[in-house]
């Protein structure tokens, strides 16, 4: 019996890295979140991807997530992985996979270029599990958006209500038009929501 079960936990963790892949995610995030040895991911990758997987370190600092358009993209990601770990019970590795692929079909959607890759989704899931970053309350929207924890809640405004002043002047491809149909609230709405 314990062979058995063996090899459909084993099987469970080649399905997990081979959705992860699938989605573009580094080798480091692979290794952290399977049991699977470094040889058999390293072929699994290449085996998945056609290619061997990107070298270099992950991502670490949160200052990515506080820029105005990556701060929209994370916070719409943490917003359906926040309701995804309410409403169902999942592994925290696999509610990252279905948060990231409803954001996926979010943003397609809308025509819009994805800004968060799955490693910084993870990487963001990371940073809130550790405390270096939170959801704060926008006082106008009442979306919930990204911030650093010591934000101050009571005054916090978020980057759709307030965008900068050259929010929407970049290339088509990926950049958030707000002057469309809806109105910004309504449009932080659906970020938050």
């Amino acid at each position: 019996m314990a062979r058995i079960k063996s090899i459909l936990t084993e099987a469970k963790q080649i399905e997990r890295a081979v959705a992860l892949i699938q989605l573009g995610a580094r080798l480091q995030v692979l290794e952290s979140e399977t049991d699977l040895s470094y040889e058999r991911l390293l072929r699994l990758y290449k085996e998945v991807a056609g290619k061997s997987p990107s070298k270099g370190q992950l991502p670490f600092s949160t200052d990515w997530f506080m820029t105005w358009q990556p701060n929209i993209h994370a916070s719409l990601f943490l917003n359906i992985h926040e309701y995804l770990n309410k409403v169902a019970v999942l592994d925290e590795i696999d509610t990252v996979i279905k948060a990231y692929r409803l954001y996926l079909e979010q943003t397609q959607s809308q025509g819009l270029e994805p800004m968060l890759s799955v490693t910084r989704a993870w990487r963001l899931v990371k940073f809130v599990d550790n405390g270096m970053l939170t959801m704060t309350k926008c006082r106008k929207c009442g979306g919930h958006f990204v911030t650093h924890p010591h934000e101050i809640a009571k005054h916090y405004v978020c980057g759709l209500c307030n965008p900068p002043a050259r929010a929407g002047k970049g290339r088509a491809s990926g950049t958030l038009q707000l002057g469309a149909p809806r109105d910004e609230a309504e449009a932080a709405q659906s970020v938050a929501h």
